[in-house]
């Protein structure tokens, strides 16, 4: 039976198998972390002159697809190194379902169908940032379109102290998770973490002749009472 110091001595070889492994991923990870912080800066000056005009001195927020790109890019660099959170505001949820329908509405005609606002919020605000509810409402749109035919409606009302923003089409969507490979269901799963940073919910229901996904958040005046 071998002794205490043969044990400890056959050990070393496989502790330092395990350091060597665990060095090989930190280092991995950290060309890892390089590339993705070289594609975001590579990627963010081209999309800044296509959104604001070559030669602009100052960025502003921007409702365009590419203004959305830059702001999606910006929450990936917070993401991979740090950096404080755009402060969230009272933000006027019409202007931007408007401007989200406006946005999709040449896409969808363009395959002969169709998208439509029905707004019965008044002027519903929530506190947020204006970049992640934008985001939210094209994820949520951008779904239909996909998987639900042709006629997508937006709808929004005011149901007590929240807003709720349906929207409808004539599919069946992709489940709020992913349960396909690749690529496919992040998009809701976006919307799902919005809903959630924001002390709303998500929530999606399908049906033989469609499907409609909603996203609640709590108006302005109950979201001001639970940040206090």
């Amino acid at each position: 039976m071998p002794g205490a110091d043969q044990l400890t001595l056959a050990g070393w070889p496989l502790a330092g198998v395990l350091m060597v492994a665990v060095a090989g991923e930190r280092l991995r990870a950290a060309r890892k972390r390089e590339a993705l912080n070289r594609a975001i800066h590579e990627l963010r000056r081209p999309l800044q002159l296509l959104a604001f005009g070559y030669g602009a001195r100052r960025i502003s927020p921007s409702s365009t697809p590419l203004g959305l790109a830059l702001a999606a890019l910006g929450q990936l660099d917070r993401e991979v190194n740090g950096g404080a959170v755009p402060p969230s505001r009272s933000v006027s949820i019409r202007g931007l379902a408007d401007a989200a329908v406006q946005r999709w509405s040449g896409c969808v005609s363009r395959d002969g169908g169709s998208i439509a606002l029905r707004w019965r919020a008044g002027d519903a605000a929530v506190i947020a940032d204006p970049a992640r509810i934008e985001q939210a409402l094209d994820n949520l749109i951008a779904n239909a379109v996909d998987h639900g035919g042709a006629s997508v409606v937006v709808d929004a009302r005011a149901i007590g102290s929240r807003l709720r923003i349906s929207v409808l089409d004539h599919g069946q969507a992709a489940s709020r998770t992913r349960e396909r490979p690749g690529r496919h269901g992040y998009g809701l799963e976006v919307v799902s973490s919005i809903a959630a940073a924001h002390r709303g919910r998500f929530a999606l229901r399908r049906s033989k002749t469609g499907s409609v996904a909603i996203l609640e958040l709590p108006l302005a005046g109950l979201g001001a009472a639970l940040a206090a």
